[in-house]
């Protein structure tokens, strides 16, 4: 390889150190993007013209372009060689004045792995349906740019294409001119925006419109999906938790909706839950729900919703210089979300669903070996892609939870409104959100920005108490661990505003006493307050949930936990705990044995349905990952038995009955409760209350593939009445989920070796190889897993192969030996983004060794 052809294979990477050159030699004004998307084939004409100044005349810079063909480049009038100046995914744009205009025009690729223009045909009707995901920097797939985030510019977009298609783009539509076969769609400018939130979607899209007004203005509504998926389609709940985002936030934040309209598009194969595109937001489309599900599930759409919502400001309006601040676009998003969920909607408890599932993300981000404080140091695009985690969204929340109980909501609130008009259309730093937080609560935030967003790591806070004969505390102290993990994290002492319930049992429920909230400051914060009182059967360190820390309880409270866990009224405090004990089996403190037992003991008395969702997955996980293998078997079987009585004991029809079900066919192993299944699948036998529709019914035929007592022919006849995008997805999965070697080397070739298939085949394939129970046929593709590595990073998407390396490390084989090959690996190479990926599964076999340990000594 020569030196060209190596600044070609890198130049997709673009590092903060270029970006800020470029960004202080030159400023967009306008793109003017053209493209024709009629073509059935692989690629699509797309030109670009693009005016832009330049402070130093002479000087060069290059304009970004992933295209497989560039067929012209015009820079001032004049035609540069295109064989000169088109280095990998950089063109060179020379010698340039002191004004700008540069035409490139191109080739652009249909995509099938979720980035740049994705293109999909639907199976129902053979219908095209088309959308874009740029997020970080994939713009650049569709349009010739200056793809980074403080290059801002106005947008301006015509497309060609088959005249019964809908385009929609981040602005209103200017004119439609028919073709004949085709129409011409022109959109109105944009306002000043990054390139990463411009968007198109274009299909027979079926659509639903509607408004809202509000103290600000009115602003057109629209709502899209397939139209194979047009029968399940609940705009009337998509829209009314639209519109109470629309008056949470424009009256939280004291600034008008900062677009002309508001879309939202459900599309397929999408990559991620949501994507923030200005007045265009693009949705996973299995928050479209074809089949039942519970409240939690349209609890977690509406946090979606209104997180898309709230980077219209905060990320669209105001957007970050650079990468390093991602949180401020994230985090931000993600609290408001959870905010407005609880302040505007039905929707009430969504904190408790973040304690539950949000921040056990974060801490588990935390504690891995590639852990990075939450303004990060984004050094390159590279580093960008792979921190799109559970610290920038939830550990950052909780950051900026902690942050409101400690400066004021109202003054909090005060702050981003002055933040918002003062950068409007602007990009920002860390240092001018903080001036404007600042000034509005008289508080100096610089240690607690060096605390909390400077570090890494997650702190534990534990109870200490002494109490004396009649049963009253002589000493209550909560005591604070530095990070215990990975090696080489600063030992961060932070502060902490943090609440303590005091719960008494009474008639068999825990009543809360009395709530104190306390500052716990270095290692050791003494709380005089309590000096004296009676001890309570129950004290909650951490009560309300207001900071990010790991938490333990003393021995007596621990005690009543497990015995009257669901005596507490409150789903946030026992979320609390929940999350405490799921925390210690992760560390191995309490064995998978002592989970179990606790989780069988409290989880039908658990009054919230996604507490009890998400504390059953966690208990599932950890008898796959963390038994001891000699207790697994066992383990599921209690599991199995005990929410299949569950199941029955519950309301028919109800929530509870529903995930109870699912959670007992995902775990039934006897015979006899396979047995179950199949009758509840053929329709043989029925449970009051359940319907076994389409995705029910997927779930039964993949618990039966994976025992072997279903096979291809059955798979084949299910696909047959479910071919669907949806259904293609199950039957693969399904396939690859065979006990069989065959089926294990089909599946691994397809994973490896086929880079036509779409993201979500490919995604579905890994979810049926990976199997805890089939741990001889994991581990027979260990060695595989190291050879092949590398060359899939050559040949795959950056997205792709993210994918694939974290999904098909062979985790269900955990042993020494494979840390061992593991660890040689690693000294292998030196491709960061594969090291982080690799060294975080390490991690969690290490992890899972540890617990198996645990659980064994038991």
């Amino acid at each position: 390889m020569n030196d060209t052809q190596a600044l070609d294979s890198r130049s997709e990477n673009i590092t903060r150190a270029e970006a800020a050159l470029r960004s202080q030699l030159i400023s967009v004004t306008s793109y003017d993007v053209v493209l024709d998307v009629t073509s059935t084939g692989p690629t699509f004409p797309t030109e670009t013209t693009v005016v832009f100044a330049c402070n130093e005349p002479g000087a060069s810079t290059w304009i970004d372009l992933i295209a497989p063909e560039v067929n012209s480049v015009v820079l001032n009038g004049t035609p540069l060689d295109v064989s000169s100046v088109v280095k990998g995914a950089r063109i060179e744009l020379p010698n340039l004045e002191a004004m700008n205009t540069a035409v490139i025009s191109a080739q652009g690729k249909f995509m099938n792995t979720g980035e740049g223009l994705h293109r999909f045909v639907d199976p129902v009707d053979n219908e095209t349906y088309l959308y874009t995901q740029f997020e970080s920097a994939d713009a650049r797939r569709m349009y010739a740019c200056f793809e980074q985030p403080d290059l801002k510019a106005t947008f301006t977009l015509t497309v060609t294409a088959p005249e019964h298609w809908k385009v929609i783009s981040n602005s209103p539509m200017a004119q439609v001119v028919d073709g004949g076969n085709t129409q011409t769609w022109s959109f109105e400018p944009t306002p000043t925006i990054s390139t990463y939130i411009t968007a198109l979607v274009a299909g027979p899209y079926f659509e639903v419109r509607d408004e809202y007004s509000g103290p600000y203005g009115t602003y057109p509504l629209g709502i899209f999906c397939r139209q194979s998926l047009s029968q399940y389609l609940d705009s009337d709940e998509i829209f009314q938790v639209t519109k109470q985002g629309f008056a949470f936030f424009e009256d939280q934040f004291k600034v008008g909706y900062p677009f002309a309209k508001y879309d939202q598009l459900f599309v397929p194969e999408f990559n991620a839950g949501a994507m923030e595109n200005a007045g265009c937001v693009t949705f996973l489309e299995d928050l479209i729900f074809r089949s039942r599900v519970t409240i939690a599930a349209y609890e977690q759409r509406a946090n979606t919703i209104l997180h898309e919502l709230a980077h219209m400001w905060f990320g669209n309006l105001v957007t970050m210089s650079w990468w390093d601040d991602l949180w401020l676009n994230e985090s931000f998003a993600e609290w408001a979300a959870h905010h407005a969920n609880v302040h505007a909607t039905r929707y009430n408890d969504a904190w408790t669903t973040f304690a539950n599932l949000r921040k056990a993300w974060a801490y588990r981000q935390d504690q891995l070996p590639s852990t990075h404080p939450i303004a990060a140091d984004m050094y390159d695009l590279d580093a960008v892609r792979v921190n799109f985690d559970g610290i920038t969204y939830a550990k950052g929340a909780s950051a900026l939870r902690q942050l409101v109980a400690w400066v004021g909501e109202p003054e909090f609130m005060a702050g981003i409104g002055v933040y918002f008009n003062k950068h409007a259309w602007g990009n920002t730093q860390l240092s001018d959100l903080l001036t404007e937080l600042e000034a509005t609560s008289g508080r100096d935030l610089s240690d607690w920005t060096r605390q909390w967003l400077q570090t890494s790591g997650v702190n534990l806070l534990r109870p200490l108490v002494e109490v004396d004969s009649h049963g009253n505390y002589t000493r209550v102290a909560i005591e604070q661990e530095p990070p215990s993990a990975p090696e080489g994290v600063e030992q961060t002492l932070r502060s902490h505003r943090v609440g303590l319930g005091l719960y008494d049992l009474q008639d068999g429920a825990l009543i809360r006493r009395d709530f104190i909230s306390i500052d716990v400051t270095g290692a050791i914060t003494e709380v005089e307050e309590l000096s004296g009182a009676q001890q309570p059967d129950l004290l909650l360190v951490n009560d309300g949930d207001l900071t990010f820390a790991k938490v333990r309880l003393d021995t007596k409270s621990w005690t009543t936990a497990t015995k009257h866990l669901g005596g507490i009224s409150d789903s946030l405090a026992r979320a609390v705990i929940w999350s405490a004990a799921w925390d210690m089996t992760r560390d191995a403190e309490v064995s998978t044995g002592e989970f179990l037992a606790l989780v069988l003991s409290g989880i039908e008395s658990e009054s919230d349905v996604g507490v009890v969702s998400g504390v059953l997955r966690q208990l599932s996980l950890a008898i796959d990952q963390f038994a001891d293998p000699k207790h697994r078997e066992e383990y599921r079987l209690r599991l199995a038995e005990a929410c299949e009585r569950f199941a029955a004991a519950a309301e028919a029809g109800s929530d509870h009955q529903l995930a109870f079900t699912k959670v007992f066919i995902g775990n039934a192993t006897t015979n006899a409760q396979l047995e179950t299944v199949a009758a509840l699948l053929d329709g043989t036998t029925t449970w009051p209350g359940i319907v076994v529709d389409t995705d029910l019914r997927w779930s039964m035929l993949q618990a039966l593939v994976a025992a072997g007592d279903r096979g291809e022919v059955e798979i084949d006849a299910e696909l047959e009445s479910d071919n669907t995008a949806t259904g293609k997805r199950q039957a693969t999965m399904a396939l690859a989920s065979r006990p069989t070697r065959s089926a294990k080397d089909a599946a691994w070739d397809a994973v490896f070796n086929n880079i036509e298939l779409p993201n979500t085949i490919i995604e579905a394939t890994i979810g049926g190889f990976q199997d805890p129970d089939q741990p001889e046929l994991m581990g027979a593709f260990v060695d595989r897993y190291f050879e092949q590595l590398p060359e899939l990073w050559n040949k795959q998407t950056m997205e792709m192969a993210q994918v694939i390396t974290s999904g098909m490390y062979p985790v269900f084989v955990p042993s020494t030996d494979l840390i061992e090959k593991t660890n040689a690996f690693l000294k292998s190479t030196t491709m960061p983004t594969m090291i982080r990926l690799v060294t975080e599964s390490r991690d969690g076999v290490e992890r899972a060794l540890r617990a198996q340990a645990k659980d064994a000594s038991e």
